[in-house]
């Protein structure tokens, strides 16, 4: 969750990828590092956000400084104050000592706070106030103790939106995007899945000490063509999977697509035309979504039909004479318009029009939370959420 991160070699390199979008990220970051301008990194759940953040530091003129991590999702908002700022002894029931929080123990070093949206509203104006004077107040205490910090501030979230909808200070975010560095998610970027890959087994099988395996071409195409919802995380920990179940030397096509399995075949997860702005890459994935629903009620109905065709006691939420159309995936495949969408546009509206956004919310949590048997980690994590975000959902659309 928390902790302290050990400076090794330069994390910029740690940074894979020969594309465009890889290169600005790093050009920006040896840019920014050697001053203390306080970052805001954003990108998608997998990107790198920590190895960004790593290499900051490594690059300043604090790299020989601590560089703390702290999850700003993880923590309850009751010990927020506690975990970041310390407090002294006798503060509250339980403190039985004085203790330093995470400002404290970053001095003359880095803190990276994470998830930085998760941050707790009443917090954040005592953040923004460390940031302008470099001090702060223990939990429970009267002195005021100086520290000298760098930020580095990280979020899956749009700030701007939770500015405008009043769950994050308009202050504190125009202190914080004094520099901003957006990372780029895996599927604006495939050409580098190969290296990845690549580099990914070499890493596994070098530290479990077993001959390194390659990838064939194909199976390559085949890891290019996925749709990596977890991005850059989300391939390595495949990449690792298949050199922990195969002794094979080559990791054939058919290998690859058969470990893909449903992920790979699922509507939800086929892959999406590439080199399109990021809003059409999603609306293309609602539209899908939505279609796959609309099939599986539609082929309910109709089992419900042939029901009622043979007992006509039953009786039928619509009309007997009404067209129940049912769409195969390669129907849904054939529906493309020609302004690029994936999908008809009034198929898309009909949709929507039948069901509202906290509907559709409450179904997508419904639906991760039964494939990880109820683990809201990995849901939240799927989700781009913080853990805190989705307890707050769970309760109120009544999943628990």
């Amino acid at each position: 969750m928390t902790g302290s991160l050990k400076n090794k070699k330069n994390s910029i390199d740690s940074i894979l990828g020969n594309s465009q979008a890889v290169h600005q990220v790093k050009s920006l970051i040896r840019q920014v590092a050697p001053s203390d301008i306080t970052v805001l990194v954003s990108g998608e759940s997998g990107t790198g956000k920590e190895l960004a953040a790593k290499a900051l530091h490594d690059l300043s003129r604090r790299k020989t400084g601590p560089l703390m991590t702290l999850n700003c999702g993880a923590i309850p908002e009751g010990i927020f104050e506690s975990e970041i700022f310390g407090h002294e002894k006798g503060s509250f029931t339980s403190a039985e000592k004085l203790r330093k929080g995470y400002f404290e123990l970053s001095d003359k070093g880095t803190l990276f706070l994470d998830e930085i949206g998760e941050m707790p509203l009443t917090v954040q104006v005592k953040i923004l106030r460390v940031l302008e004077t470099n001090k702060f107040l223990r939990v429970g205490g009267t002195n005021e103790v100086e520290v000298d910090v760098r930020i580095i501030a990280a979020t899956n979230r749009d700030l701007g939106y939770e500015v405008e909808k009043g769950t994050f200070r308009r202050d504190l975010y125009y202190r914080l995007k004094a520099v901003s560095i957006e990372l780029p998610n895996l599927r604006n970027r495939v050409d580098d899945i190969p290296l990845l890959a690549n580099n990914f087994v070499k890493l596994f099988s070098i530290k479990n000490n077993r001959p390194i395996p390659e990838f064939e071409s194909l199976a390559l195409q085949l890891l290019q063509q996925n749709h990596w919802a977890g991005n850059v995380r989300e391939l390595k920990n495949f990449v690792e999977s298949l050199a922990a179940l195969s002794p094979a030397q080559v990791f054939t096509s058919d290998f690859v697509r058969s470990r893909l399995g449903g992920s790979f075949a699922s509507s939800n997860n086929l892959p999406v035309i590439m080199n399109r702005p990021q809003a059409e890459a999603d609306k293309d994935l609602v539209y899908r979504t939505l279609l796959e629903m609309r099939h599986e009620l539609n082929g309910i109905k109709g089992l419900l039909q042939e029901l009622i065709s043979r007992d006509r006691s039953l009786e039928f939420p619509f009309r007997r004479d009404e067209e129940v159309v049912t769409l195969s995936p390669q129907d849904i495949d054939n529906h493309k318009a020609d302004n690029g969408n994936i999908f008809e546009q009034n198929d898309a509206e009909s949709l929507q029009s039948q069901m509202s956004l906290e509907e559709l919310e409450r179904e997508q949590i419904r639906r991760t939370l039964f494939k990880f048997n109820g683990n809201r980690r990995l849901t939240a994590k799927t989700l781009n959420i913080g853990e805190r975000t989705l307890y707050r959902k769970i309760k109120l659309y009544k999943l628990q």
